[in-house]
């Protein structure tokens, strides 16, 4: 994310990076295998055993993922599109995590108390965004690898 056109780059660099991780921690968390595999007895990791504690952390991070992508999206749009253009990893991950919003709005709307979902579709939507989550992390890991960014100049 090297948007120069952003004077604090760097920070929502560090912010998104830091985002993604808590959001990738947080998200195993929902499943038992930190404490299935006693990695919440480590000293100061108990939290990740937490249901509710990771829950909520998830969400808060969904919506400063939104702030982040919404502030990104608009500065391209008004300042960066005239002299940047997004490369061919930025819309890998553009599709990517627009799959992991999809999947993770509709995992919202299973919470709620007044939706109801067939048990196929919950397991599809649920199965679909972990798979998501795990191709993105793979493709970011090949593009930090290849040292590709999001945007070249034009």
């Amino acid at each position: 994310m090297e948007q120069n056109f952003f004077p604090e780059h760097k920070y929502i660099t560090r912010a998104y990076i830091f985002i993604i991780f808590m959001m990738t921690l947080t998200g195993f968390g929902q499943m038992p295998i930190f404490k299935r595999y006693y990695i919440a007895d480590i000293p100061g990791l108990g939290w990740l055993a937490e249901f509710y504690l990771t829950h909520y952390i998830h969400y808060i991070g969904a919506i400063l993922l939104f702030a982040i992508f919404a502030y990104c999206t608009a500065g391209y749009f008004l300042v960066g599109r005239h002299t940047f253009r997004l490369t061919g990893p930025a819309y890998v991950r553009i599709i990517l995590l627009s799959a992991i919003t999809l999947t993770g709005i509709f995992r919202v709307l299973k919470n709620l108390p007044d939706m109801v979902f067939s048990p196929n579709f919950t397991m599809f939507i649920d199965i679909s965004h972990m798979v998501f989550v795990m191709i993105f992390l793979l493709a970011a890991a090949v593009f930090l690898f290849m040292k590709t960014g999001w945007l070249m100049p034009k």
